[in-house]
């Protein structure tokens, strides 16, 4: 006879397991522990198997009857219920498995996996530099994603987002960060193609734009008007220092005590700190370590040789100081820093000193690599000599005498 609610409610177990059928293969299994469960009873194929359906009281008699009509139903149509099921939890272990997978290999964790491995061939500042724009413009975007899943249109969009405020330094950095990412996981196993690869030459080129600067007939004023300038002495000297140097306004205000030698009369720039990543020896002149001796006298030898005007000598001078200080004394858009160094190799070319010496003091390398093999030396005695020589045709530029060529004619 089929079973009825009570019967199954108040079925209470014994010291073995036992079974009360409620017919056409579905019975109540109770467990000495108490635990009811429906299973359904079938033959295919000449096999018989039991296949647990529920467990009571959560899935109710009618419910575990209406359960095993259908699976009456599957094995009238050669369905084995048993390994239906094992295929569908194979299928939804897959599923899950590929869910965490694709958790673990977001754009994101790839990336920081990515910077972890590369941040050794790189200066602080620049694996800095590296996550702040993967931070800024490339994960609240994608980062979340499977970086297989990501496609060309998505990468587009972060580039086109950085165009929008005409950052188009930064679009060029991002997509060629991202690329690198993506060529990782490619390495890695963990995506098929690098749709940043298909985005080259999608960025936007800004007109090239030289550096503005004061010619050589404007160079005597502008030293005259710097001289009697209205700005911080730090800001002066290191802009004095800067033209005395030639050096590019990065190295200028990076510089530090470590990197001076006063008794040899050198400045010992570090590859980390240079544009070509070269360590670079450069020649002071009598001027240049006058101008470091009083920085000394202020502030000490410690930690920056020029130190930032509102903090302790162990932060720069901000990236802009010095260019606003030619603002400030009218060279507003007409010059800048950088255009110093222009005016100097254009001024020592004219003089006759080497090419080579001039580029080697401009911290330029030989792009040839033919010609770089013969050209190794760093021309210091010449340097040195061309730099004093500089320093002094500054003083008289200055002082509003027409000065003489390097041969003192």
């Amino acid at each position: 006879m089929p079973l009825t609610d009570p019967e199954v409610k108040n079925a209470k177990p014994i010291e073995r397991p036992y079974k009360l059928n409620d017919g056409k293969g579905l019975f109540l299994h109770i467990s000495p522990a108490g635990r009811k469960t429906w299973r359904y009873r079938y033959k295919i194929a000449g096999t018989e198997s039991v296949l647990v359906i529920g467990v009571y009281p959560l899935m109710t008699l009618l419910a575990a009857r209406i359960e095993s009509q259908a699976m009456r139903q599957k094995v009238r149509s050669g369905i084995n219920p048993s390994k239906e099921r094992k295929s569908l939890k194979q299928s939804i272990k897959h599923e899950e498995e590929k869910v965490k997978l694709a958790a673990v290999n977001t754009f994101e964790n790839i990336a920081y996996e990515w910077h972890e491995r590369e941040k050794g061939n790189w200066s602080r500042g620049h694996a800095i530099g590296v996550l702040e724009t993967l931070n800024a413009d490339v994960f609240p975007f994608v980062g979340h994603i499977a970086v297989d899943q990501i496609n060309p249109p998505m990468v587009l969009d972060i580039i086109k987002r950085i165009e929008s405020r005409d950052a188009l330094v930064v679009a060029q950095k991002v997509l060629q960060r991202m690329s690198a990412v993506f060529r990782f996981a490619v390495q890695t196993g963990r995506a098929t193609y690098n749709p940043a690869s298909e985005m080259k030459g999608i960025v936007k080129k800004r007109p090239v734009q030289h550096h503005p600067m004061i010619g050589t007939k404007e160079l005597p004023q502008f030293l005259q008007t710097l001289n009697s300038a209205d700005i911080h002495i730090t800001t002066k000297l290191a802009l004095e220092f800067a033209i005395l140097t030639a050096a590019r306004t990065g190295e200028v205000r990076g510089a530090t005590w470590d990197e001076i030698d006063l008794d040899d009369c050198v400045w010992k720039i570090p590859g980390e700190r240079m544009k070509m990543k070269v360590a670079h020896t450069v020649p002071l002149s009598n001027q240049a370590i006058a101008i470091l001796n009083r920085i000394k006298i202020l502030f000490g030898d410690n930690g920056f040789v020029f130190p930032g005007i509102r903090s302790a000598i162990n932060k720069q001078l901000s990236e802009n100081t010095l260019l606003y200080a030619m603002y400030r004394m009218g060279y507003h858009g007409t010059a800048t820093v950088h255009g110093f160094r222009a005016v100097f190799s254009t001024i020592a070319n004219e003089e006759g000193f080497n090419p080579d010496a001039i580029e080697r003091q401009l911290a330029h390398r030989e792009r040839n690599q033919v010609r770089a093999a013969y050209h190794r030396s760093e021309y210091m005695p010449e340097r040195i000599k061309m730099m004093q020589w500089w320093a002094d045709y500054l003083d008289e530029l200055k002082a509003g005498v027409v000065p003489g060529n390097k041969k003192g004619e």
